[in-house]
């Protein structure tokens, strides 16, 4: 967590079972969300892993279209896939060319495993692209933006 230790809506806080019991849900959902690509939980050495108040938003966020709007997984993947990454952080053409996220639209661009571009080498929990766009309204800001 680095030598900061202040604590913000970023900070993982929550193990698997307190967030689960936080959402209504069960711990397999939550793993099997990750396992999906909807979310990056922060893992420990121990590979536990831990829930910030911004990964509790983002899953309220996917439980609210699964449960409410009726999404498939598939569906929110694909609506992450819409958030357009290769502007947020600033990708070159050539970047974009060889870019999976950029010429597909099935999965966040945080699924992929980029080499030989500009995000090579990134944490994509701790990307701003990941980071602010864990609630539906900044979602929504985002593809709206792109219209």
């Amino acid at each position: 967590m680095g030598t900061d230790n202040k604590i913000n809506e970023d900070t993982p806080l929550y193990s698997i079972s307190s967030a689960a019991r936080m959402l209504g849900v069960s711990v397999h959902t939550l793993r099997m969300y990750e396992h999906e690509g909807l979310l990056i939980p922060f893992k420990k050495e121990s590979a536990h892993r831990l829930y910030s108040d911004t990964d509790i938003e983002r899953l309220k966020c996917i439980r609210n279209a699964i449960t409410q709007q009726k999404f498939s997984i598939p569906a929110i993947k694909t609506i992450y896939s819409l958030i357009p990454c290769w502007d947020i952080v600033n990708c070159s053409e050539e970047d974009r060319e060889k870019c999976e996220s950029y010429n597909g639209h099935n999965n966040p661009c945080w699924t992929y495993h980029h080499i030989d571009n500009c995000c090579s080498g990134r944490e994509c929990r701790s990307c701003e692209v990941y980071k602010q766009y864990a609630t539906c309204d900044r979602i929504k800001d985002a593809i709206r933006m792109k219209n």
